[in-house]
């Protein structure tokens, strides 16, 4: 007798785990994570917050903050081998494959890599996250022949992230907003890249594993490659105007509009896309330049208009990234950076709790 299948294309809706990192409530349109409103996090809370709560599960306190924060600067550098494996890439490499490779590479400095305890997992992953902004600006400064940049010990989490990006200190605003860009990026439930992961941790794979399955979930336009296409959507155009015929000529020919719907929000703007678009609107006041801001907005209007569909984060995150200096290849490279405190704690948490992912399918072969 034959078992009974339900089939639903792309797993849409199904339940795949039982988790205590984030949901996704979209009846009350928040990103709860561990208890808390991302939202709200946003408005007074930073990434290392974020960190503590994911890793410790509560918001830290200042002497926790500052004691999290020294622990990630004593493991900001890499080992040294990490960038002679990068050297030996082909210079057409993408960054994040040189991400996914440098992060694989790591296992091999792990003292106690079949240990998967809550302490041990905890530990790698603080020192993933130390590394990883390491990772990822040298990833892409190797593989265009420019020389690895050394870290700042002296500079914040996020400072020394964009201070390797653009070799200059930030200014506390640029710090601010692209903090608050990590943050937003931080966790998300259950995408592609998380699912990804967990599928990996459920073998009892090890975290670097994981973690490079997720970079090459990530790497798809579909899922974070989407803010890179939208930066050079932008630049197609020069005008407000033009953007404006650009998109009614791709609506036109039937193409898809990146930084545009999502599986989760259907039918309101996700509140992240928000966050970032005022977080563009301060730097355009800054600069004095409103016509990325102007743009966006006219594309924005289009499209609700032509296809009730709203911006997603990758929208506005591409524009604030360029305001900030960041060149377009780096965009999903931090969005993973982003994301990898996230991953983490479902590394983790896939392992403390653990049950191998086996799907079934629906045939529709030929019969026999």
């Amino acid at each position: 007798m034959k078992a009974e299948t339900t089939f639903v294309p792309g797993l849409e809706g199904v339940i795949a785990s039982e988790t205590a990192i984030s949901l996704l409530d979209t009846e009350l349109e928040k990103i709860v994570i561990k208890g808390h409103d991302l939202i709200e996090l946003s408005k007074n809370n930073d990434y290392l917050d974020i960190v503590h709560l994911l890793f410790e599960g509560s918001i830290p306190t200042e002497k926790e903050k500052k004691q999290l924060e020294e622990r990630l600067k004593k493991s900001y550098d890499v080992p040294a081998t990490i960038n002679d494996i990068l050297q030996m890439l082909p210079k057409k490499t993408h960054p994040m494959d040189g991400q996914r490779t440098s992060i694989s590479a790591l296992a091999g400095f792990d003292d106690h890599i079949d240990d998967r305890s809550q302490k041990a997992n905890n530990d790698r992953a603080y020192d993933v996250l130390a590394k990883i902004p390491n990772i990822t600006v040298n990833s892409y400064r190797i593989l265009n022949k420019k020389k690895p940049i050394q870290p700042r010990h002296d500079l914040s989490y996020s400072a020394n992230f964009l201070y390797m990006i653009t070799e200059k200190i930030p200014t506390e605003q640029e710090i601010h907003i692209f903090d608050r860009s990590l943050l937003l990026y931080s966790e998300h439930e259950m995408p592609n890249s998380t699912f990804a992961a967990r599928v990996i941790a459920s073998t009892h794979s090890d975290m670097y594993g994981a973690l490079a399955g997720a970079v090459a979930s990530l790497k798809g336009n579909l899922h974070g490659g989407a803010n890179e296409a939208v930066m050079y959507m932008l630049l197609d155009a020069n005008t407000v105007a033009e953007f404006e015929a650009l998109i009614m000529k791709k609506l036109h020919h039937k193409e898809k509009i990146m930084g545009f719907g999502h599986r989760v929000y259907m039918r309101k703007m996700d509140p992240r896309a928000l966050i970032m678009k005022e977080s563009l609107r301060e730097l355009c006041k800054q600069d004095g330049d409103f016509k990325l801001l102007e743009m966006c907005q006219a594309g924005e209007d289009i499209m609700k208009r032509e296809k009730n569909l709203y911006p997603n984060l990758d929208y506005y995150a591409a524009p604030v990234y360029w305001k900030l200096g960041i060149p377009i290849e780096l965009y999903t490279p931090i969005f993973f950076s982003a994301r990898t405190v996230g991953l983490c704690a479902h590394i983790t948490e896939q392992h403390l709790n653990n049950r191998l992912f086996r799907p079934r399918v629906k045939y529709i072969g030929e019969q026999y």
